[in-house]
């Protein structure tokens, strides 16, 4: 899913002197965080709005706000306002990461991190089981967890119909005004990508500039091309694989080992005695196709944990699976759930899944290794989920001139450079960055940080030093549990490593 927990890159401002007045009054209406999971340094607050925002009426939601303010007391009047992905992931609880990853940014401007409307601490639509990670719920059968579902939706205290991206973007203008800030600059990553895609359509006026960061544009119809995406991925893990001499001689035929352990689990799934790599609980499980297929497709989110695959896989076909429960393990690391799962499926719901017949999906998902199962549960609850309802130019092109940095990963899952590029056609004040060796959210990358604070000092994608991309490569694989072959510094080099897509 975009933005998951386990894609760890995201994973991802006192105001210039000019503006003193400005920087006081949209601090005046916040207050110092005094919560464990923001800076100490940050501000909070919130906004009430109405959850229906057309009649003004009824039931109201308090939209929680984090500002990390500017450390530089001659800092801009613009903000950077950060949109978090899944679509679920509340953004205020990522502070410390998105303070980390745009710390030189926030050295001359705020950071405004808004729980978008159904997450966070936004009216959050979160379910049961949202943050178990044991032995049982790895094994859950689609029905159990759709049944789990039905009761969530049966005691929000919400109407479901109306959690949807642009209603929220309207939200979002709505808490720019409130802080007193004229223009802003945005960076969405993943599903964040949709939501400032959808903020540029309809409050564009207010954008200084915007960042895309592996785009997941209003028409993408998933998980319909899901599968396609995720099969790309794992055909250049496995040609990674194949040109690295220790790599291939470790692990030949990847590709060809992986179809064949997908087709026996589907066929004879083994029952086998594990242990929880971080609670010590052990248990006779039954390893089917579907585990693996959603534990592989999380690992392809983020190169360094597929650096581990290919032990994984053979592993597996000796039904051995201790290592791949520890590769699944790996993303959650005790931590409480950022991941509303009720607002992922209000927006799933009603945006892409009536664009999708049974027919598309079966296409869509025929030949690839993992298509039967991604994503299997959110298709089976829009079968019941409310559906809110969408315009039919929400799915039409953002047509803009706003200065627009999109961002890539070359080996990327769900958000392949395909996308980037088609969105970047229509913005015509736009550069398309693909950085080779990298996966889910490039921003997350040492030069993907560094391209994108010159993006935002200089306000234009026209000059933007892009030459780190040329020097960023797969992590190198590891091939025993020692690690890595240390006579290697990384993988084999993308063929489009230093590939910099038209404006």
């Amino acid at each position: 899913m975009w933005g998951r927990a386990f894609v760890a890159v995201l994973a991802i401002f006192i105001i210039s002197g000019c503006s003193q007045t400005q920087a006081v009054s949209a601090l005046d209406k916040l207050k110092p965080c005094s919560g464990y999971d923001t800076p100490v340094d940050a501000y909070c607050g919130s906004l009430k709005v109405f959850e229906n925002r057309a009649t003004k009426q009824g039931r109201q939601i308090d939209l929680n706000i984090v500002v990390l303010p500017a450390l530089r007391s001659d800092a801009k009047a613009d903000p950077l306002f950060f949109l978090a992905g899944g679509p679920g992931q509340g953004a205020a609880a990522l502070a410390k990461v998105v303070r980390t990853v745009f710390q030189r940014v926030q050295s001359d401007r705020d950071i405004v991190l808004v729980d978008q409307r159904g997450t966070g601490k936004s009216n959050p639509l979160n379910c049961l089981n949202d943050g178990d990670d044991s032995l049982q719920s790895i094994m859950e059968s689609n029905e159990s967890a759709l049944e789990k579902l039905k009761l969530c939706q049966a005691k929000y205290d919400a109407d479901l119909t109306l959690y949807t991206t642009p209603i929220a973007m309207d939200d979002l203008d709505d808490v720019r005004a409130f802080l007193g800030y004229d223009k802003i600059n945005v960076y969405g990553g993943s599903y964040g990508t949709r939501a400032a895609l959808v903020y540029m359509r309809q409050h564009g006026d207010r954008i200084r500039t915007a960042i895309l960061d592996g785009v997941a544009p209003p028409d993408m119809r998933l998980p319909l091309y899901f599968p396609r995406d995720t099969q790309r991925a794992f055909e250049l893990l496995a040609r990674d694989c194949a040109e690295d001499d220790g790599c291939n001689k470790a692990y030949p035929n990847l590709l060809e080992r992986m179809r064949a352990l997908v087709d026996r689990l589907e066929k004879n799934p083994p029952t086998v005695k594990v242990t929880h790599p971080r609670t010590g609980e052990t248990a006779d499980i039954r390893i089917d196709a579907r585990v693996l297929a959603n534990v592989i497709v999380t690992a392809l989110y983020q190169p360094l944990m597929t650096t581990l695959v290919p032990a994984i896989v053979a592993a597996a076909e000796k039904n051995d699976f201790q290592s791949m429960l520890a590769l699944a393990a790996l993303g959650g690391g005790g931590d409480e759930p950022n991941m509303a799962i009720g607002m992922q499926l209000s927006v799933i719901c009603a945006e892409d899944a009536p664009n999708n017949t049974p027919d598309d999906l079966l296409k869509g998902s025929e030949s690839t290794l993992f298509g039967k199962y991604v994503m299997s549960i959110q298709q089976q609850a829009c079968a019941f989920w409310p559906r809110g309802k969408v315009d039919d130019s929400f799915y039409e092109p953002v047509t803009s001139a706003i200065p627009t940095l999109v961002l890539s990963g070359e080996v990327d899952p769900v958000t392949p450079p395909a996308w980037g590029e088609q969105v970047a056609r229509t913005l015509s004040n736009s550069k398309h960055v693909v950085i080779g060796g990298t996966g889910h959210t490039a921003g997350g990358t040492g030069c993907g940080q560094r391209i994108m604070r010159e993006f935002i000092d200089e306000g234009s994608p026209a000059d933007l030093d892009t030459s780190c991309v040329a020097r960023v490569k797969r992590p190198a694989f590891f091939l025993s549990p020692a690690g890595p072959d240390p006579n290697r510094t990384g993988g084999p080099p993308s063929p489009s490593a230093a590939r910099q897509a038209r404006p």
